[in-house]
């Protein structure tokens, strides 16, 4: 139900709009206007909600005469894509020009466009009266006729006002989080290369380590094994399964307390899998992306896949917390030993030889470990704080949108975000 004093009014009658266009690229003239060239927007360029500063591509000043007659969307401007990914906003922050599945979007008078934006975005264009969507593309006529529900413009300001301070406690724990990332990439470059005790260095096949260290492979302290998966035609190893288990998509650096699948007793003893012991580090040695390469401790006993390497110290030289530690030091190395063809893979060959530096003070390795497990309780406090906040925006944008929650009801003081911070990210 529409609240009272509100409106429901087309986008045409209350917004002027207009698509880009993509220079085409058979015309090498048109494209890598690097520095003097005008930047391009593409989908691909817009973050839900955010502001445009660079792209990835620019066109040329030829292309900006001849395809754009030298008109540039402002900054300030608010844009939304209407092709394929149906409904991303954003605003851009500097001038440029977009491709043809976007539209810049002019506000009349009455209309905030922040309030406006965060409308557009939360309708489901599924719902639309024609659903005749080839392509997942929306004609003119489709733009014209979606429905915006329209409080008074003092209302509209408040609202986007409070989903503009929810977006701030946002961005404010994504910085946090980036922050507490790059503080424990550069401890652990301090604290695997110099150690704590302020030793002499010496050259090592990992880079400079403390003189008193050792560098190992990985099998001559640890048991190396790998799963296996219980055949999926067999109903029998999967059905009521109770024994969690482990695929490389869920090793990334955490602790593993609760996995997607669960095989049964049968699918354990039908299958190369194995039961494996709480406090067992796993790393993947397959995966797309960056995936392989990954490491986890499991927080449960658990089974997993032939993609994971399983390992467990068959004596106390290193620290299994250590190892945790120091393999994700060393990812981006260790994802170069991979080999095969055009899916490259790591081997419990490669895991068994990873060299390892540690100490042989028990003392160092468990200091070494209470400093890097501290950044990692920051790291997981901001990235749930992030997640709590997100939930809430989610929560309250349709709600405030369609009236069913009034700004005038809500407390934000939970969020505590200073006012020095809304000056510094604005």
């Amino acid at each position: 139900m529409i609240p009272a004093g509100w409106t429901v009014e087309p986008l045409a009658d209350i917004a002027d709009y207009k698509a880009g266009r993509t220079p085409a690229r058979a015309s090498p003239e048109y494209w890598g206007g690097a520095d003097d060239g005008v930047p391009w927007v593409a989908i691909s360029d817009m973050n839900e909600f955010g502001t445009i500063n660079e792209t990835k591509e620019r066109i040329t000043k030829t292309a900006f005469d001849h395809v754009f007659r030298r008109e540039a969307v402002r900054a300030g401007t608010l844009i939304m894509s209407f092709k394929l990914t149906i409904g991303r906003v954003a605003t851009l922050g500097i001038d440029a020009c977009h491709n043809e599945a976007i539209i810049s979007i002019y506000p009349k008078p009455g209309v905030d466009k922040r309030y406006l934006g965060y409308f557009l975005a939360q309708i489901d264009y599924d719902t639309l009266q024609d659903r005749q969507v080839k392509g997942n593309t929306l004609n003119r006529e489709k733009i014209d006729r979606i429905e915006i529900w329209l409080p008074p413009l003092h209302e509209q300001s408040s609202i986007a006002d409070v989903l503009d301070l929810i977006r701030l406690g946002i961005q404010l724990q994504d910085r946090s989080l980036r922050a507490a990332r790059e503080l424990k990439r550069d401890a652990m470059r301090v604290l695997f290369s110099q150690g704590l005790r302020g030793e002499a260095l010496k050259e090592s096949e990992v880079g400079p380590v403390p003189e008193s260290w050792l560098l190992e492979p990985l099998g001559a302290h640890c048991l190396v094994a790998s799963g296996g998966t219980p055949s999926r035609g067999d109903p029998a190893y999967w059905q009521g399964g109770k024994i969690p288990w482990v695929k490389t998509g869920e090793i990334a650096y955490c602790v593993i307390n609760e996995t997607e699948e669960h095989i049964t007793k049968a699918g354990l003893d039908g299958s190369a899998a194995k039961l494996l012991p709480a406090g067992t580090l796993l790393m993947a040695m397959y995966g797309q992306g960056v995936t392989r390469g990954k490491v986890a401790i499991l927080g449960i006993e658990a089974a997993c896949n032939q993609a994971c390497a399983a390992m467990r110290p068959s004596d106390d030289a290193v620290d299994p917390k250590y190892l945790y530690h120091f393999l994700t030091y060393r990812y981006a190395a260790i994802r170069q030993m991979a080999h095969g063809g055009h899916q490259q893979n790591l081997n419990l060959d490669i895991v068994k030889d990873l060299p390892v530096a540690f100490s042989l003070e028990e003392n160092e390795q468990q200091e070494i470990v209470a400093i890097l497990d501290a950044v990692d309780r920051k790291i997981e406090l901001h990235r749930r704080k992030r997640n709590v906040i997100d939930e809430l925006f989610k929560a309250l944008l349709h709600k405030l949108i369609t009236g069913e929650i009034r700004v005038a009801d809500l407390d934000l003081s939970a969020l505590e975000i200073k006012q020095d911070a809304k000056v510094e990210a604005a």
